[in-house]
């Protein structure tokens, strides 16, 4: 496939994730009030849409709460700068054995949660997009899995449809893309889809060239896609993204420094990419405009 440069970009602020990022450096939000000022800051930087995760405010370990998720739509949609809403839908599918010598009964960190479970906060919030992690994958952790059966995504994509609200698929890998083509062959999700390719994450796709293109090429066309990368390759996979044809991902879910041994803000991230996609001569486009592109509709809570 030749290489066609995408010359309208839009940038995706992924905010605080649900790693352990928080204990390694302050400025990872933690509370609904900073993820919602945050999100907000990348906005005014140049984010047309911010992905959110939410935090136990005294912890910071993931949660899946549905006030927590309430309060930091209203903030956002409170706000006087506009950006396109994203919320993940990728908890609730954590399963964690026991040793390899005893894999059962499971670990303490799993947490399986039903369909309805894992989109409660969306039917609640009503995002314009939500996130379908389209595979189960192995972590770096050695007890790991974020699984996520085909039965699990059928359902869980045909609630999204239903209630109106466009997902992005997650692929983390070649597998996942082949999944979600079905999805779309079977009615389950609407064409042109979504994708998020997410490279560099033990275990699944690495972040080499060849891999990210093998990944873009089994992008059907049609389609609209982002990429990034993790850690310090999380720049220049903004520059990869744009060449290849696709939009851009950066924030602190995914890379928590701006230079070697600056820590980064979500705000930081945004500016920085802007200038990378700048000077590559491309167009940073706003809310109103991705909206118009993937057929996304803004819409109040129920």
């Amino acid at each position: 496939m030749p290489l066609e440069m995408n010359r309208e970009v839009f940038i995706t602020c992924a905010v605080t994730g649900s790693g352990s990022t928080q204990n390694r450096s302050p400025h990872v939000p933690r509370s609904p009030a900073e993820i919602a000022a945050s999100a907000i800051a990348a906005a005014r930087a140049g984010a047309a849409i911010v992905h959110c995760h939410v935090r136990d405010p005294q912890t910071g370990a993931p949660a899946r709460d549905v006030a927590l998720y309430r309060e930091v739509t209203e903030r956002i949609r409170e706000a006087e700068v506009d950006v396109v809403l994203n919320l993940t839908a990728g908890m609730g599918g954590d399963l964690v054995t026991g040793p390899p010598s005893a894999p059962l009964p499971l670990g303490n960190g799993t947490d399986m949660a039903s369909a309805e479970e894992r989109l409660a906060h969306v039917a609640e919030c009503l995002p314009e997009i939500a996130t379908l992690d389209c595979g189960t994958m192995n972590f770096a952790e050695a007890d790991y899995v974020m699984t996520n059966t085909p039965g699990m995504l059928v359902e869980m994509g045909r609630m999204m449809t239903e209630l109106g609200v466009r997902p992005e698929i997650e692929a983390f890998d070649t597998g996942h893309l082949w999944y979600a083509k079905k999805l779309v062959e079977d009615g389950v999700l609407e064409a042109p889809a979504l994708v998020q390719l997410c490279m560099g994450i033990p275990w699944g796709a690495p972040d080499d060239l060849n891999t990210f293109m093998a990944m873009v090429n089994n992008v059907p066309e049609g389609w609209h896609f982002s990429a990034f990368s993790i850690g310090r390759n999380e720049m220049p996979y903004v520059a990869a993204a744009v060449l290849a044809g696709g939009n851009v991902r950066v924030g602190l879910e995914d890379n928590l420094w701006l230079e070697k041994g600056v820590l980064a803000t979500n705000e930081a991230l945004v500016e920085r990419a802007v200038g990378i996609v700048e000077r590559m001569g491309a167009r940073v486009i706003g809310p109103e405009e991705v909206r118009e592109k993937l057929g996304l509709v803004k819409r109040a809570p129920r």
